[in-house]
């Protein structure tokens, strides 16, 4: 039995979003050619975007948050939880980030986090409202472009 309620999977996509832009504004200052320094601004861009998208999906649902010890207590766990174990595993980034110190892994790691996006993604539409699918469809569907425009730059720049 699971312990998260619909609202708390689409409350990861939120985080998991808010995490992906993040990166973005940091791959922008690592970038070394202003091509994939504008790529990763967009994408940063973009991730905002889809935020808030899931955030009027979250508004909309039903939500039945456990008791708390004190006010944010349940919301702080769920941005723990994200940051610690879904797509953005703390130990996991830590080791990863350290190694992203230019373009070429910069473009690695994040077409990484976006594969396990869309994974994550085609996971949730079970546990949202149906009236959603085609919402979560549009973003996977922006997802995948992001994997495209990250792949083509690093063809571009690296030509693998």
């Amino acid at each position: 039995m699971s312990v998260f309620t619909a609202s708390d999977i689409v409350e990861f996509a939120i985080r998991i979003e808010e995490n992906g832009a993040n990166f973005y504004r940091f791959a922008v200052q690592i970038a070394g050619d202003e091509g994939t320094k504008n790529l990763f601004d967009q994408l940063a861009n973009m991730e905002l975007q889809h935020k808030k998208t899931f955030e009027k999906i979250f508004a909309a649902m039903d939500k039945a948050a456990p008791p708390e010890g004190y006010a944010g207590e349940y919301a702080a766990y769920l941005h723990n939880y994200v940051d610690n174990a879904i797509i953005f595993k703390k130990e996991a980034l830590d080791q990863e980030l350290a190694k992203v110190k230019d373009s070429a892994s910069a473009l690695d790691f994040a077409l990484q986090r976006e594969m396990d996006s869309i994974l994550y993604y085609h996971e949730i539409k079970g546990l949202i409202p149906a009236h959603e699918y085609a919402t979560v469809d549009k973003i996977i569907e922006e997802e995948r472009r992001h994997v495209v425009m990250l792949s083509a730059m690093k063809q571009k720049q690296y030509g693998c």
